[in-house]
């Protein structure tokens, strides 16, 4: 199965109270797109909370960047869109589809959800019964097809207003590769061992990290998932590598995530960037071997590595060159089937960010929380 590339674009809360600075930032990620990443990437996310009041000339001044955008666009509802108490302007200003739905893209089913309709307004946040059964028979279904679904909604299951848990156990139990959202306003991933999650931080309104404004590349490879930050004001090129997995990201030990202790491996990367003339892989006291494009599966590169035996955890190292001399790299921990076995997960509710992972600054994950919803100032 072909690998899936999105690239999430976090709250813009498009408004003129800041003289519009969300849309000066997305401007230029859809410029950097255009430039460097369009070529490798399936579509682009929006995860809500869109305009900050929901008005028409926010919506208008949104759509009119978003023109310059050449990947498709799949974007849902926020609370800050639901402030009229109705979705009405969202759809019509960003001609965003009916939400349930299910989009298939390249053979995996991705659910985008409206957690904002049912509620009451703000962060009342919930499914609904109708959409609660509609999201448990897409997951059946999708359970049954053998390959994994994403599902992506505002906020996390731990932030519904019921029924949280039961949501995040159908996720569970349904096999879900990634669950991505907005709300947070700050780079967060979540591993409850189980079911991946993932947050951005918002376009428009950033506390962390000194306000760079940037985006977030993911990547589900044969069931792995990769997810790393990219600053606009990040080098290029941009290197993420797509298997093995990061010990961070590991919830299956009896799969492709984990790295086999004889040393054996098989190292995949996505590289984004122009005229790349060279990527190399490399493990430490092992082997530098050269990777090579994979035939049909664009900026995707590949090596078969043979290292020392690994008992624990290996450090993998791909590193990527261009014509003009430019480097880019990425450095993930694998682990062993045996050591991801053995690694706990919080005791808690599953969905929820008591299961975030520890700090990983080099994918943008700096584990400050300092958004609204957490440490941040009220915006």
């Amino acid at each position: 199965m072909r690998m899936l590339t999105w690239i999430h674009v976090g709250d813009l809360h498009a408004s003129d109270e800041d003289g519009y600075e969300s849309l000066s930032h997305l401007s230029a990620v859809v410029d950097d797109i255009n430039a460097r990443m369009r070529h490798g990437v399936d579509f682009a996310f929006l995860p809500g909370d869109n305009a900050n009041h929901a008005t028409a000339e926010q919506y208008a001044r949104i759509r009119a960047v978003l023109e310059g955008m050449p990947l498709p666009l799949h974007a849902i509802p926020g609370d800050h869109d639901f402030e009229d108490g109705d979705l009405v302007a969202f759809h019509e200003g960003l001609d965003a589809d009916p939400l349930p739905r299910r989009v298939a893209i390249n053979g995996r089913a991705c659910l985008f959800l409206d957690v904002v309709s049912a509620g009451a307004g703000g962060p009342d946040f919930r499914l609904g019964d109708a959409q609660h059964a509609w999201l448990a028979n897409e997951l059946t279904q999708a359970k049954a097809s053998g390959a994994a679904p994403l599902v992506f909604m505002h906020a996390y299951p731990g932030d519904l207003a019921e029924g949280g848990e039961a949501v995040a156990r159908l996720f569970a139990e349904a096999g879900v590769a990634f669950v991505d959202t907005g709300h947070t306003h700050y780079n967060e991933l979540l591993n409850d061992g189980a079911v991946l999650y993932g947050a951005t931080r918002s376009t428009g309104q950033i506390e962390e990290d000194d306000g760079a404004p940037g985006y977030t590349v993911v990547n589900v490879d044969e069931g792995v998932v990769s997810w790393r930050f990219c600053r606009l004001r990040d080098p290029r090129p941009f290197v993420m590598i797509t298997q093995p997995a990061d010990g961070r990201l590991v919830t299956d030990p009896a799969s492709r995530q984990v790295v086999a202790a004889s040393g054996a491996m098989r190292i995949r990367a996505k590289v984004f960037g122009e005229d790349i003339r060279s990527v190399t892989a490399s493990l430490p006291g092992g082997p530098t071997v050269a990777m090579s494009p994979v035939a049909g599966e664009p900026c995707v590169w590949e090596a078969h590595v043979q290292g020392s035996a690994v008992e624990t955890e290996a450090d993998i190292t791909v590193v990527a060159t261009d014509r003009h001399g430019a480097v880019g790299d990425d450095t993930i921990q694998a682990l062993t089937a045996a050591e991801a076995t053995r690694r706990e997960r919080q005791d808690a509710a599953l969905g929820s960010d008591a299961h975030a992972v520890e700090a990983w600054p080099a994918h943008g994950i700096l584990g400050s929380q300092l958004g609204p919803n957490k440490n941040g100032r009220h915006w």
